[in-house]
């Protein structure tokens, strides 16, 4: 893999990193992150 193929790979990981940060600053994104958090802590307590 030569210099282009990486730049093409880093250019991908960045495009990335900007579409999920973009999709957890949306309110309806952080509500679900939050619910789905809660749920996970909930079983983790219950399986203990």
């Amino acid at each position: 893999m030569g210099m282009f193929g990486k730049a093409m790979k880093s250019a991908a990981a960045v495009k990335a990193i900007q579409v999920v940060r973009r999709e957890a600053a949306k309110p309806e994104n952080q509500r679900k992150a939050k619910e789905m958090l809660a749920k996970l802590q909930q079983k983790r307590r219950g399986s203990h």
